[in-house]
C-alpha cells in the first residue's frame, strides 16, 4: 500500500493535473451530474485539494455561500456559448470534475 500525499504533495499533483476543457468535453460529465462549478475568486487548486482531503467544513462554506455549486442549466448554457473554445479549467477529484472559468491575463 502507498504512503498517503501530504498537503502539499497533494496540491502539486492537482495543479499538474489541471487543463483546459471546451463545453464538448465537458457536457458527458455534466449529464451525468458530476460537474461542479468554482467561482472565479476561489483557487480551483485548493477547492480540488479541501475535497480530496474530505475538508467538511471548508467544502459546506463554499457551498452555503455559493461559491461551490453543483452545475446546473444556467451554467451549461454560459459554457455551451463560448463553444468548441478550451475556455473552462478543470481538475478531476473523483467522483467530481470541479469546473471554472479560465481567467485570461
Amino acid at each position: 500500500m502507498s504512503n498517503p500525499l501530504n498537503s502539499d504533495e497533494l496540491r502539486a499533483k492537482l495543479n499538474g493535473e489541471t487543463g483546459r476543457l471546451s463545453w464538448s468535453e465537458l457536457q458527458r460529465h455534466f449529464a451525468r451530474g458530476a460537474v461542479l462549478a468554482v467561482a472565479a475568486e476561489l483557487d480551483l487548486v485548493e477547492v480540488a485539494a479541501r475535497i480530496a482531503e474530505d475538508d467538511q467544513v471548508a467544502v459546506k462554506g463554499w457551498m452555503d455561500a455559493g461559491r461551490l455549486v453543483r452545475a446546473t442549466d444556467s451554467h451549461a448554457r454560459v459554457w455551451a456559448a463560448v463553444s468548441d473554445e478550451p475556455a473552462l479549467w478543470a481538475v478531476v477529484v473523483a467522483p467530481w470534475v470541479l469546473v471554472q472559468h479560465a481567467r485570461l491575463h
